[in-house]
C-alpha cells in the first residue's frame, strides 16, 4: 500500500588479420568480466560508435549509443562529421586512430551485422589495437522487442569491457497507467500493456528471476494480489484468496529465490505484513504485529535475511528494519509527527547497501536514500513532487514518479551524477515504477 498520509600515428589493420584475431581475442579476453586497460585523462572515457552496415545498421547504432549514454559511465561522441569521415573504416579494414584521438575518443566501437547476429570489436584508440571481440546472436524478428533486448545485451557487455560495470540496458520497468500494468524498455521504448483495463491494477513487483510479476487489483470484494507468469502463452496467473472487503497490496518477492511473496493485508483492525509461498497454496503467515496500526510496503534485502517496511507505530510514518520473520524491528529512517513528515515507499538496492525512499515534508515529497550501515540520508530531487523509487540492477540508477513535466510520469535518476531523464510519456500518466533484474533473451 502506498500511503499518501504516500581517449600517434596511423596503424593499418588488414581485414584478414582482423578476422584471424577474432576467435583468439574472444577466447583470451571475453571470458573475464573486467574492463579493458583504457588510458584516458580522468573522468568518464569518451567512446565513438562507428556507423553499422546494413538496413538495420542505423537502428543498431542508435541503440548502442543510447544505451551507453544512459548508463552514465562513458561519454558518447556524437560528432557526425567524424562519423562520416570514418564511416567506411570497417569495410576497408583500416582505422583512423589519429582522427578518433583528436576528438577525444578513448575507445571506438565497431559493430558489424552478420547473417546470424552482431559482431562487435572494441578498439583501444591510444594503443591503436582491438581489445575485445565477440559475436552476439540476433535470433528474434528484426526490430521486435526481443530483438532490441538482444542488442541491449550487446550494449551491456560493451559497458563491462569499457568500465568494469555491467550496464542496465537489458532490463525493463513495470508501471501502472490507466488502471493497467505496463512494461517499458530501459530506454523508454516499447511501452506494452500486460493487464486488461478492468479490474484496475496497480503496485507491480518483479520476481528476482523475472519469471513472474505480482500486482494488486481492485475488485468489488476488496483489493487482491495477483501473481502472473511472464512469457507464458496463456499469461497464467492466480489470485491470492483473502477475506471479503480486505485490503491486500504492495507485494514484494523474497530474495534471492522469489519463493515467498510478502504483501500488506489489512482489515478493520489495522494493516500488517504477511508472507505466503509464491507457488504453493499454504495459508499466509503474519510477519509484523501492528496491533491496530499499519505496516505496509515491504522490501527485502538481497540476501533475504531482512526486510524494511513502513509503519506508523511511532506516530508519523517511518521506515523500520527487521529480520525477515519480523523480529528485532527498529527504526531505520524515522518520521516526525510534529512537522507532518513521512518516510515511505522503500526500495532496497541490489547491492544491499542503500534504501531509496520518498519523504514528505509539509506536503512536498522528494526522493532520498539512507545507508544501511552509516544511516546517512541524502536528498536527490527538489523539483515538483517525486515518489515511488525503485532501484535498477546496477544499484546506481533509480526509476521514480514525478509531476515535474506537468503530469505524472516515470523518470530515471543517476545517483552518482544526479542526471535525470524522462522515461515515459503516457497519455494517462504513469506511476509506481518497478525495475526488473537483468533480462536474458534467447
Amino acid at each position: 500500500m502506498r500511503l499518501s498520509v504516500r581517449r600517434p600515428g596511423a596503424l593499418v589493420l588488414m581485414a584478414a588479420l582482423a578476422l584471424g584475431l577474432r576467435a583468439a581475442v574472444a577466447r583470451a579476453q571475453d571470458s573475464a568480466p573486467v574492463r579493458i586497460g583504457l588510458t584516458y585523462a580522468g573522468g568518464k572515457p569518451s567512446v565513438l560508435v562507428l556507423p553499422v552496415n546494413g538496413p538495420l545498421g542505423d537502428s543498431v547504432r542508435a541503440i548502442l549509443q543510447r544505451d551507453l549514454d544512459y548508463g552514465d559511465r562513458v561519454t558518447v561522441i556524437g560528432t557526425e562529421s567524424v562519423v562520416m569521415d570514418s564511416a567506411s573504416d570497417g569495410s576497408r579494414g583500416q582505422f583512423n586512430y589519429p582522427l578518433y584521438s583528436r576528438v577525444g575518443a578513448a575507445a571506438m566501437i565497431q559493430a558489424t551485422l552478420t547473417e546470424t547476429g552482431l559482431h562487435v570489436a572494441v578498439h583501444d584508440v591510444s594503443r591503436q589495437r582491438v581489445e575485445r571481440v565477440r559475436d552476439f546472436a540476433l535470433t528474434a524478428p528484426p526490430l521486435s522487442p526481443a530483438w532490441r533486448q538482444q542488442v541491449h545485451q550487446a550494449s551491456d557487455a560493451i559497458e563491462v569491457w569499457l568500465t568494469g560495470s555491467q550496464g542496465i540496458a537489458a532490463s525493463r520497468i513495470l508501471y501502472s497507467s490507466g488502471g493497467r500494468i505496463w512494461q517499458i524498455d530501459s530506454d523508454g521504448a516499447n511501452p506494452t500493456p500486460l493487464t486488461p483495463a478492468s479490474p484496475p491494477a496497480l503496485y507491480p513487483a518483479w520476481h528476482p528471476k523475472a519469471s513472474h510479476i505480482a500486482y494488486a487489483v481492485q475488485t468489488d470484494d476488496g483489493t487482491r494480489i495477483v501473481i502472473r507468469e511472464m512469457g507464458s502463452a496463456g499469461n497464467a496467473s492466480r489470485t491470492l484468496t483473502a477475506p471479503r472487503g480486505s485490503v491486500n497490496t504492495s507485494p514484494a518477492f523474497s530474495q534471492p529465490d522469489g519463493e515467498t511473496l510478502l504483501y500488506a493485508h489489512g482489515q478493520e483492525s489495522g494493516t500488517d505484513i504477511f508472507a505466503v509461498p509464491t507457488f504453493g497454496h499454504e495459508s499466509p503467515r503474519r510477519v509484523t504485529v501492528s496491533r491496530g496500526l499499519d505496516a505496509v510496503s515491504p522490501t527485502v534485502s538481497p540476501d533475504g535475511r531482512r526486510i524494511v517496511y513502513v509503519t506508523n507505530k511511532s506516530g508519523g510514518l517511518a521506515l523500520y528494519i527487521a529480520d525477515a520473520d519480523g523480529t528485532n524491528a527498529e527504526v531505520l529512517a524515522g518520521g516526525s509527527f510534529g512537522d507532518r513528515s513521512q518516510r515511505t515507499d522503500p526500495s532496497w538496492s541490489p547491492d544491499g547497501r542503500t534504501i531509496a525512499f520518498q519523504a514528505e515534508m509539509d506536503g512536498n515529497t522528494q526522493i532520498y536514500t539512507v545507508g544501511i550501515r552509516d544511516l546517512r540520508i541524502r536528498q536527490f530531487t527538489n523539483q515538483g513532487r517525486n515518489e515511488d523509487p525503485s532501484w535498477a540492477p546496477d544499484s546506481r540508477h533509480v526509476v521514480f514518479t514525478s509531476n515535474r513535466s506537468g503530469s505524472w510520469q516515470l523518470w530515471v535518476l543517476d545517483t552518482e551524477s544526479n542526471r535525470v531523464r524522462q522515461l515515459t510519456h503516457a497519455a494517462a500518466g504513469a506511476k509506481a515504477g518497478a525495475w526488473s533484474p537483468r533480462l536474458t533473451v534467447p
